[in-house]
């Protein structure tokens, strides 16, 4: 829902802040932070180190995850009553796999100005570093923490053709790449990105198995906040299904829908469900434009 903002309301600024690099502040960031009348905090004493080292003084407030439902209502009253808030998480943007969500929703509902005032992020700055496809791509945030919800999530990713990136912690770090070397294939490409922007900061590309390996002989490369991205899978051409698989597709979606003749295809063959379904897709095209003619 969409509501012009009333003059006589506050405006809600949800402020990224730096990922490691203390230099990365915007300087916008450090005048709205020291003009608004709150800063609405993911923690106050670790954003309390932040505000004293560029000088805000400004008061603070604990909004998280375990309380932010129920201080939504306050806070919108506070900005109906024409005070200025500004939401800063831990690090990085806000919302991007952290609190905020229901804030911003809610102030926008209620026809509440809301302004980004941009900055670092993970995600993004691991994406432009990591030398994989940036044109399209799927943010995941942390896998689950459970080894077999996470199997079940990257199940449903392993056909996606964009680039994937998620979020670990480092307790999960090589059970995660374990997971993902066994469900997405020792030999797919992936690049680990490992404390951005600060002293330590490593990016490293190679296959899943071979960053599992290299990750598991090295404990310091188990330490510190991970970005892991993973090459989706590529387009195939048509000439890469051979002859007779291409027969076998054939007969099948005589009788099949596209979808379901790719996946009894790759049960008889073998082969990559994926590109059965590109070349079975191919087929049927071909085969209605030969029948318009």
């Amino acid at each position: 829902m969409s509501h012009s903002a009333s003059i006589n309301q506050g405006t809600l600024y949800v402020v990224a802040t730096p990922i490691g690099n203390l230099e990365d502040m915007a300087p916008r960031a450090v005048r709205t932070l020291s003009e608004v009348d709150l800063i609405a905090a993911e923690d106050t004493r670790h954003s309390g180190k932040l505000l004293r080292h560029f000088g805000i003084g400004t008061k603070t407030e604990a909004i998280h995850e375990h309380n932010e439902r129920n201080q939504v209502p306050r806070l919108i009253e506070i900005l109906k009553g024409g005070k200025s808030i500004a939401f800063i998480t831990d690090a990085g943007t806000p919302l991007v796999s952290d609190p905020g969500f229901h804030l911003v929703r809610a102030a926008r509902q209620a026809g509440i100005r809301v302004t980004p005032v941009p900055g670092a992020c993970a995600a993004i700055a691991a994406l432009s570093a990591a030398g994989l496809p940036s044109d399209r791509f799927v943010f995941e945030g942390f896998p689950p923490a459970k080894s077999v919800a996470r199997r079940a999530v990257f199940e449903k990713l392993c056909e996606e053709g964009r680039t994937l990136i998620f979020y670990e912690s480092p307790h999960r770090i090589l059970e995660s790449l374990k997971d993902m070397s066994e469900v997405f294939g020792d030999g797919r490409e992936a690049v680990l990105a490992r404390e951005l922007t600060k002293q330590f900061e490593t990016l490293h590309s190679a296959t899943l198995a071979e960053l599992l390996e290299w990750v598991g002989r090295d404990a310091n490369q188990q330490l510190g906040e991970f970005v892991i991205l993973i090459h989706g899978v590529p387009r195939v051409e048509q000439s890469a299904v051979d002859e007779e698989t291409g027969r076998v597709l054939k007969i099948l979606l005589e009788e099949l829908p596209v979808k379901q003749a790719a996946a009894l295809a790759a049960k008889i063959t073998g082969l990559k469900k994926n590109k059965l379904y590109e070349h079975a897709l191919a087929l049927k095209r071909d085969g209605q434009e030969t029948s318009e003619i």
